[in-house]
């Protein structure tokens, strides 16, 4: 069991999260390059540089290959070890893809350069992460493996989401041999106690480093931080003070210097910090458009409601927005707790926060279960796993009553049914691809995958 005492250890999530949650992801690598030097000379325990939307919104909106910004930033991070956002079976996809696209996915990216792997599964149904993680263990890297933090109840407790519901989760991931655990609370929901007591049962319980993430969509955030500090938790991440708040991640500045002369004082060079913040002070006139929802308030009390995350809510604003319809905004953060609970009271979290969230435009724009994508009908099969409660079985009939797959849910592991994709996919792209990650690119997002690479190589 790890020592409270220790330092307390800081994972800098800037350069992935904080621009997710804020941007909608836009930053460009060549803007991290020297705030990523900055950081890694403060003694943070890593980097979060890579994953989550990175993949997707580089080679779809920004023109770059996504496999060179580890690579590029391993250049100038030599350090500090450098980690990743992983979703388990979804890799950085919004689908399940074959075992061997996971295998190769991660062998690939540690060649990269990614240490540190935070895997997790949006339903928390960790036979989704059983190929991740033991090929993370084969490559050599950390596997710090995540439990989505939700509620069914203003606090922790109600029908799902329990102190022994997370016991139970932390307990099953140590006997997966994983190296840490990670409380990943991604809509910034979690109370300062519920912290206290939450991070107290697992410390009693689980030998496993502790770690915690959390926002400050809801204005707790840093309470809760500290509610966590006092009850033993290992590390925590953050954001660096001008990409943090709102819905982004607590600031470290403020929380090293409240640290000063205690016994967790976490050893970061606040100068650095602060050097590094005033250098990221100067893309706000480039991405301030991207900043959400607005109005007066940097936080979202809403989020107690609706539950979500950050960089769910960038990206809803800017859909919307582009929808003409960003007037029902309000409207549709109301339906979304009420789809939740019908297909299980799932955390919100990519890629099913994206799945219920279109659901909840598409019910308020079109009608209730007018429409409805077949990202939805593969939820309630049980393509994606297990949800932690009960679908409402008369919406799944609904839903499924003219599906040629039928109505009744599969009851494994949803990967145990896909064939292995990468030689298929690697005959479909043809001499387009020219090497194993443009294969994995395509694999991943044929469509955008296929023009990104025409563009990268010239190609008509």
């Amino acid at each position: 069991m790890s020592d409270p005492s220790l330092p307390l250890r800081i994972q800098d999530n800037t350069l992935r999260d904080g621009h997710q949650s804020l941007f909608a992801t836009r930053m460009r690598t060549e803007e991290m390059i020297r705030p990523a030097e900055q950081l890694d000379e403060a003694g943070f325990w890593a980097l979060e540089v890579w994953g989550g939307a990175t993949f997707d919104t580089m080679h779809r909106f920004l023109g770059e290959d996504p496999w060179e910004r580890p690579r590029i930033l391993k250049r100038h991070i030599r350090k500090t070890p450098c980690a990743m956002l992983l979703r388990g079976q979804n890799l950085v996809g919004y689908r399940h893809y074959a075992d061997d696209v996971v295998n190769a996915f991660i062998d690939r990216a540690c060649e990269a350069g990614i240490d540190v792997f935070r895997v997790f599964d949006a339903l928390n149904d960790f036979r989704n992460l059983e190929t991740a993680i033991d090929r993370i263990r084969v490559n050599g890297k950390h596997c710090q493996a995540a439990i989505c933090y939700s509620l069914t109840s203003p606090r922790l407790g109600g029908d799902v989401y329990t102190i022994d519901y997370y016991l139970t989760k932390a307990r099953e991931l140590e006997s997966m041999r994983v190296d840490s655990l990670c409380i990943k609370d991604m809509a910034g929901i979690m109370s300062p106690y519920d912290a206290w007591d939450l991070i107290t049962h697992l410390k009693r319980h689980v030998r496993l480093p502790i770690h915690l993430h959390t926002h400050e969509t809801s204005g707790m955030g840093t309470m809760t931080c500290l509610k966590a500090i006092e009850a033993g938790v290992d590390g925590l991440d953050t954001c660096l003070g001008p990409f943090a708040g709102r819905t982004s991640l607590p600031a470290a500045e403020p929380l090293v210097a409240a640290l000063r002369g205690s016994r967790r004082e976490t050893g970061l060079d606040l100068s650095r910090l602060i050097e590094a913040g005033r250098d990221l002070e100067r893309l706000f006139p480039r991405y301030q458009s991207f900043l959400a929802p607005r109005r007066l308030s940097v936080i979202d009390d809403g989020v107690l409601a609706h539950q979500i995350p950050g960089g769910m809510i960038s990206n809803l604003y800017n859909q919307l927005k582009e929808m003409h319809a960003l007037d029902r905004l309000g409207e549709v953060c109301e339906e979304i707790p009420v789809t939740r609970k019908a297909l299980g009271s799932p955390p919100l979290v990519t890629p099913i926060s994206q799945i219920i969230a279109v659901q909840a435009v598409m019910n308020v724009l079109f009608g209730k279960y007018k429409m409805v994508s077949n990202q939805l009908k593969d939820l309630v099969l049980g393509l994606y796993g297990r949800p932690p409660g009960p679908v409402d079985p008369e919406l799944r009939n609904r839903i499924l009553k003219r599906d040629k797959r039928g109505t009744t849910p599969i009851t494994g592991r949803p990967a145990d049914g896909l064939a292995p994709e990468l030689p298929r996919a690697a005959e479909r792209i043809g001499n387009l691809a020219r090497s194993e990650e443009d294969v994995l690119t395509y694999t991943l997002y044929p469509v955008t995958g296929e023009q990104f690479l025409r563009g990268k190589y010239k190609t008509g």
